[in-house]
């Protein structure tokens, strides 16, 4: 078993994984437009591959220990395939809807064994070496981010950009081709299958399942609308998606100083308030002030999915591979059902702004560098800023959960011996 090998492999995943994120967001105007669909509809189009992603990783997690962690890996490579494949050759709504459930699946088969297979390979260090492991999400959306903007700015479509992922499928495939995969921690440790059920109705494990469909919609559900929404704010948000997403990727790398100065709770006391007030802040800014909220927001996200997981895992190791695919099937069973209510909070606000006697088929006509065109993109860059700022509701409720966790936790300890 190569250790080094297979952890590399399973960044490169991530990478197709958080890609495939980068370059959807980019899509969704023009899939509106190509296939004449709403932005709620468009947001139902995007639904299944967060969605898809949730039952990959439900029905992975306990497949982990029956199948072997390769077996899981082996299926999410055909999934990339041919979700890559699906896209780029969708011709409607439902096949668009089908490309991205099969997307989402393979998504969630990566997360489903890679997860459990990096807290078996450095059981010592789980949530440090998650955090390194996910660098290579919001590592993956700034490559997707960037390719996306300058083929666009080249002239080559949102198909030309979905066949970019076929390079680093390939690659991840080659790397875990022949390779020998362990056994599962829980599996190692001989932990009974009843004995991780049990560990996974625990009341506060069940809490922390909670917490991660706040803190994945705060941050995918987010993400998922942030270039459309600041596109029409006049700034190119494909690019300010790879700006956050870059400040994910060096914080997650930088995570290990984090987790031992003020431990994983405390990170997510932290991620919680930054990310409350970098969404109020975008909510609130126009022009380079977007910038500065959207790094604020960045600094506030960049922890919570891999602590999430770190954090529970070590406080309920006997969940093993399930509880992982629990915790991260919830978070994006969260960002799937986000996606379209975020479409419609935006939908909404347009209605709300319309002025008087115009439909916003004539303003979305209107052309470009118009009057109207310009105050149908004030139109938009209103709403859609407006929707991201409600969301800033859930971080801050998950700031008092998190604190009251803190303090319970500490009230627990055992008060220190007397000294003799």
């Amino acid at each position: 078993m190569n250790a080094k090998r297979l952890f590399l492999g399973s960044r490169i995943a991530l990478v197709v994984t958080a890609m495939s994120f980068a370059i959807r967001g980019g899509s969704a105007g023009p899939w509106g437009a190509q296939f004449h669909l709403t932005h709620e509809e468009v947001g139902q189009v995007i639904a299944p591959a967060l969605w898809g992603f949730t039952v990959a990783m439900i029905f992975g997690g306990p497949l982990c220990d029956l199948v072997g962690l390769g077996r899981i890996v082996g299926f999410a490579f055909v999934g990339h395939l041919a979700g890559i494949l699906l896209t780029i050759f969708a011709w409607n709504f439902w096949s668009l809807f089908a490309a991205n459930l099969i997307f989402g699946i393979a998504n969630g088969s990566v997360e489903a064994a890679c997860n459990p297979l990096i807290t078996t390979l450095f059981p010592d260090d789980k949530t440090t070496k998650l955090n390194h492991f996910h660098v290579w999400f919001p590592g993956g959306i700034v490559i997707g981010g960037v390719l996306a903007y300058f083929m666009e700015k080249a002239g080559f479509g949102w198909k030309a950009e979905f066949a970019t992922m076929l390079l680093p499928l390939a690659i991840y495939g080659i790397i875990f081709l022949g390779q020998t995969f362990p056994k599962t921690e829980r599996v190692q440790r001989g932990v009974s299958t009843g004995s991780m059920w049990a560990a996974c109705f625990h009341p506060l494990f069940l809490v922390m399942v909670a917490c991660m469909v706040m803190t994945a919609t705060t941050e995918l559900g987010t993400n998922t609308w942030i270039t459309n929404i600041l596109t029409a704010a006049s700034i190119p948000g494909i690019l300010v998606l790879a700006w956050i997403n870059g400040v994910m990727a060096v914080g997650r790398q930088c995570a290990g100083t984090f987790v031992h100065r003020i431990s994983p709770i405390g990170m997510l006391i932290m991620s919680s308030i930054l990310s409350a007030l970098g969404l109020y802040l975008m909510s609130k800014s126009t022009g380079n002030m977007l910038y500065v909220a959207a790094t604020v927001f960045a600094l506030g996200v960049c922890f919570f999915w891999p602590t999430m997981l770190g954090y529970t895992n070590e406080r309920f190791p006997n969940t093993g591979a399930l509880g992982l695919a629990i915790m991260g099937g919830a978070g994006m069973l969260g960002a799937g059902f986000s996606a379209p209510i975020i479409g419609k909070l935006f939908d909404t606000g347009i209605i709300h702004r319309m002025p008087a006697g115009q439909t916003q088929d004539a303003l979305a006509a209107a052309a470009p560098g118009s009057d109207l065109a310009t105050q149908w993109m004030n139109i938009q860059a209103a709403a859609g800023l407006e929707a991201l700022g409600k969301i800033a509701v859930l971080p801050l409720f998950l700031f008092f959960v998190f604190f009251v966790l803190k303090v319970t936790a500490k009230k627990a300890q055992p008060a220190p011996a007397p000294a003799h």
